[in-house]
């Protein structure tokens, strides 16, 4: 029988994972702290180990690589709450099978589990990069704990392991599309080498071709010496094209030739010079459309999407929102001299039901702007000064507007004597609302709604999520809000 340790500090997580794992025909046991985690590898010996990476009396990092280290045929699969790129590219690297975040699918879960166990046996921890990252990548870390971003992540590592490949990064305005680039050129073996930026969009077809390749002396009227380009200056390390949508069709084709033959001139050169570089592209646009329309070259696109990571906008991922939140307020308590704690719940759920445009940068300055302006120990939702509040807010998570049945006002009670809490009920479109004549907040009127739905799917949150036009994600954060299980 496979035998499975879980190792977290939270009863609940124990309990919610190692009942139905035990169903399903696994031996399972439970750790809550390092120490106990140590202690039931030497007793148990599992096959597999669920573990958290912040533990009272320990670092699951810590764990893992020594855990590894140990018994490099044991299966190690993280779990979190807080996920960075740091901490996930580590773990990778240190060995672990997979990643989970917190809250987390149970489906998921087993899929995961079930696909671990059927690979063949792990040989060790994954090869370190020839030259470790020592450096800190930016202030404005990539975090988030979703599936989708736990996805990213693994990408960004294959990426940085598949040193010489380009890389075309995919996302709309404010996602992290430079840091995201940053990650993969400062997890490669390119590491210790330069890393090189330029925005396409943001410079004119002549000096953008200057820009890169340099020009030699005379190469016209103001070339008063020899100018080396960013290719040579980045020579070993990576390129990063921003924009690359933006770039003008007669650059594309020069471009091309850099992928395809690793040689370029510089302006007024008249001999080839050999580059070692990366070439990392990011772009907010639809290239696929861009080639069919003749407006970007369809093999430079084929060369670039050799391998390409998609960032998720801030919408489709709001169980990232509260951690990207607090990251921002840590950040700019200190850029700032301020000492705001937390955010009110009332500002989380601002946040939460806001569409984010403008992705994690719009995120960042209003948390920025919310932090100078706020008076008081806790950033209040007056303080969100967002671009605008109103309409649907997120296109998976808009609700059904309430109807009233004929012959009754929107609101009014059937029974004005009922003291007992909100319920709601209703059939073909219809929704009929009873209120407690004593009144009752907004809030209870919520939990009520979630828990009539989770009862009316026999507490399938999937069906419920999907009944109540609710991703899974933000379902999952309301029950924990309102404390329902």
């Amino acid at each position: 029988m496979k035998k499975i340790l879980i190792v977290d500090d939270e009863p609940l997580i124990r309990w919610s994972l190692s009942h139905p794992l035990s169903k399903d025909g696994y031996l399972v046991e439970t750790a809550a702290t390092g120490a106990e985690a140590r202690a039931k590898i030497e007793a148990f010996k599992p096959h597999m180990v669920l573990l958290d990476i912040r533990l009272p009396d320990a670092s699951g990092l810590k764990l893992l690589e020594t855990f590894k280290r140990e018994n490099p045929e044991l299966i190690i699969i993280m779990i979190t709450a807080f996920a960075d790129v740091g901490s996930t590219v580590e773990a990778f690297k240190l060995g672990a099978e997979d990643y989970i975040g917190k809250p987390f699918n149970l489906d998921s879960v087993r899929q995961i589990i079930k696909q671990a166990f059927s690979k063949k046996k792990i040989a060790g921890p994954m090869e370190e990069t020839e030259t470790p990252v020592n450096r800190k990548i930016n202030e404005d870390r990539l975090i988030g704990n979703s599936s989708k971003m736990i996805e990213v992540f693994k990408i960004i590592k294959r990426c940085a392991e598949t040193n010489d490949k380009t890389v075309l990064i995919l996302g709309e305005s404010g996602t992290g599309k430079e840091l995201v680039a940053q990650a993969v050129h400062f997890y490669s073996r390119r590491s210790r080498h330069p890393f090189f930026e330029i925005n396409c969009a943001a410079i004119p077809e002549n000096l953008l071709e200057n820009e890169l390749f340099g020009h030699e002396k005379g190469a016209y009227t103001d070339a008063g010496r020899r100018h080396k380009g960013i290719f040579e200056l980045a020579d070993g390390g990576s390129v990063f094209l921003d924009e690359i949508g933006d770039m003008p069709l007669p650059m594309q084709g020069k471009i091309l030739k850099v992928i395809e033959n690793k040689r370029y001139r510089r302006l007024g050169g008249d001999r080839d010079i050999a580059v070692n570089v990366r070439i990392i592209a990011a772009t907010n646009r639809n290239l696929e459309k861009m080639v069919r329309d003749g407006a970007f070259r369809a093999d430079l696109f084929y060369r670039l999407n050799v391998m390409t990571i998609k960032i998720p906008p801030l919408r489709e991922r709001p169980t990232d929102i509260p951690h990207l939140a607090r990251h921002f307020v840590e950040t700019f308590n200190q850029e700032h001299n301020r000492n705001i704690e937390d955010l009110s719940p009332e500002a989380l759920e601002k946040l939460l039901a806001y569409a984010w445009p403008g992705n994690v940068r719009e995120l960042r300055n209003t948390i920025e702007r919310a932090i100078i302006l706020e008076d008081s120990r806790i950033l209040s939702p007056g303080n969100l000064n967002l671009a605008s509040e109103t309409g649907s807010p997120k296109g998976s998570e808009t609700a059904s507007p309430t109807t009233p049945s004929p012959g009754r006002r929107t609101g009014e009670s059937t029974t004005p004597d009922n003291p007992g809490p909100a319920a709601a009920n209703g059939e073909h479109g219809e929704i009929v609302i009873t209120l407690p004549a004593a009144g009752l907040s907004l809030d209870e009127l919520e939990k009520a709604i979630i828990q009539l739905a989770l009862d009316k799917h026999a507490g399938n949150q999937t069906r419920a999520a999907r009944f109540l036009r609710l991703s899974r994600d933000t379902l999952r954060y309301r029950m924990k809000k309102f404390n329902l299980h």
